[in-house]
C-alpha cells in the first residue's frame, strides 16, 4: 500500500509539473468599459471576454469592469495606453481632435442603421490604418444607428425651432448642432440624464436606443426624426500594446477572428436596441416628428459645412476628402 501511495504521489507531482508551464503562459487582462452592466453593449463586451477565454483554452483570461469603475469614459483610451486597464471600450468623440481619420465616421452622413455605421467604421480603419492608433492595438470598432434630435419641452419641426436651444452633444454631433442653429453642450452620456432632468440642457442628440439603454426616454418628450443628417458615434475596443505582445501569435489570430464576429454582433445589437428605445419612448408618452421633405433638405444643406469643415480642417493633414468619399462609397454597400 505504501508503494502505491508513493507512486500516486509521484504521478501527481509530475502532472502538476507538466501543467505549470501552461498556467505560466496564461495572460490575465483587465477590460474597462463605461457602459453600465445592464446595457447590451456591456453584455456583448462580457461575452467577448468569455469567448476569448473559451477559444484560447484559458490561455487568455479577461476580467471585465463595466460602468466606468476602472476608468471613466474620457480617460479610457489613455488608461489603456498607460496600463490602468489592459483593454478599453469608449467613444472616440470623448477625445475630440485626437483621431482625425476615424472622426470622419461620426460626421452627419445620413446613416440609416447601426449595422451600416459599424461596417463603415471598420472599413475606414482597415483601409487607412491611421497612425493615430499606433500607441494601442485596436481590436475592432462599432457604431450606433442614426443619432437623432430629442427635446424635453419644445418640439422641433424646423431649424427655426432649434435656434438657441441647448443640446447635449459630443464631437462631431456638437458641430452638427451648431451648424443647425442650436447651442451644443459637450457632455458624456453618463451625465445626460441629470442634465435633461434638471433643465441644464433643453435636449440631446443620441441614437434611439439611448432612450431605454440610458433611460433618457424618461426625461425627453419629443423626437425629431432627423435621419437625413443622421450622425453616428464610433466606439473603440483597444488593447495595450505590451499586453497584446504577451499573447502568442496563435491566440492573437483566434482573437482577431472573434473581433470580426463581434463587430457585426455590436452593429446588430445597436439596431435591435433602437427598436426597443423607440418603444420605450412611446410608452412614456413621447412623440415622433417627421421633417417635411423641403425642411429635411434645408437640414442637409445646413449640415454640409460640417463635412466641408472636416475635410478642410481636422482631416486636412490626412486627406479628409478622400476619407469622406470612401465613407460615402461604403455606405452604399450596407444600406
Amino acid at each position: 500500500m505504501r508503494k502505491i501511495l508513493l507512486t500516486l504521489t509521484a504521478l501527481a507531482l509530475i502532472a502538476a509539473g507538466l501543467a505549470s508551464p501552461a498556467c505560466a503562459e496564461s495572460v490575465r487582462l483587465t477590460y474597462s468599459s463605461f457602459f453600465p452592466p445592464t446595457h447590451i453593449q456591456s453584455k456583448l463586451a462580457q461575452q467577448w471576454c468569455n469567448e476569448v477565454e473559451k477559444r484560447t483554452g484559458k490561455a487568455v483570461i479577461i476580467d471585465f469592469y463595466p460602468g466606468g469603475t476602472l476608468s471613466p469614459a474620457k480617460q479610457c483610451y489613455d488608461g489603456v495606453v498607460e496600463g490602468i486597464s489592459d483593454i478599453g471600450q469608449s467613444a472616440l468623440a470623448y477625445s475630440r481632435g485626437r483621431f482625425p481619420v476615424m472622426a470622419a465616421v461620426d460626421l452627419p452622413m445620413g446613416y440609416q442603421s447601426g449595422v451600416q455605421a459599424t461596417a463603415v467604421a471598420n472599413a475606414v480603419y482597415g483601409k487607412f490604418k491611421p497612425a493615430e492608433f499606433d500607441d494601442v492595438e485596436p481590436m475592432y470598432f462599432h457604431a450606433h444607428g442614426p443619432g437623432l434630435l430629442f427635446t424635453v419641452e419644445k418640439p422641433v419641426h424646423t431649424l427655426a425651432d432649434l435656434k438657441g436651444l441647448k443640446i447635449r452633444s459630443t464631437g462631431n454631433s456638437a458641430k452638427l448642432i451648431e451648424a443647425l442653429g442650436g447651442t451644443p453642450v459637450a457632455q458624456p452620456m453618463p451625465a445626460a440624464y441629470q442634465s435633461l432632468q434638471k433643465g441644464v440642457v433643453d435636449g440631446s442628440v443620441h441614437p434611439m436606443e439611448s432612450n431605454k439603454g440610458w433611460k433618457l426616454g424618461e426625461v425627453v418628450k419629443h423626437c425629431t426624426q432627423s435621419q437625413c443628417v443622421g450622425y453616428t458615434t464610433t466606439f473603440f475596443i483597444v488593447m495595450n500594446k505590451d499586453k497584446w505582445n504577451e499573447i502568442s501569435p496563435e491566440n492573437q489570430k483566434i482573437i482577431e477572428q472573434i473581433n470580426r464576429e463581434w463587430s457585426v454582433k455590436h452593429g446588430q445589437a445597436w439596431d435591435a436596441s433602437d427598436a426597443e428605445g423607440r418603444k420605450f419612448l412611446a410608452s412614456k408618452g413621447g412623440d415622433f416628428i417627421d421633417l417635411e421633405p423641403a425642411e429635411a433638405e434645408r437640414w442637409v444643406q445646413a449640415a454640409q459645412p460640417v463635412l466641408n469643415g472636416y475635410a478642410e480642417g481636422e482631416g486636412k493633414a490626412v486627406d479628409g476628402q478622400a476619407v469622406v468619399e470612401f465613407i460615402k462609397a461604403e455606405m452604399t454597400k450596407t444600406p
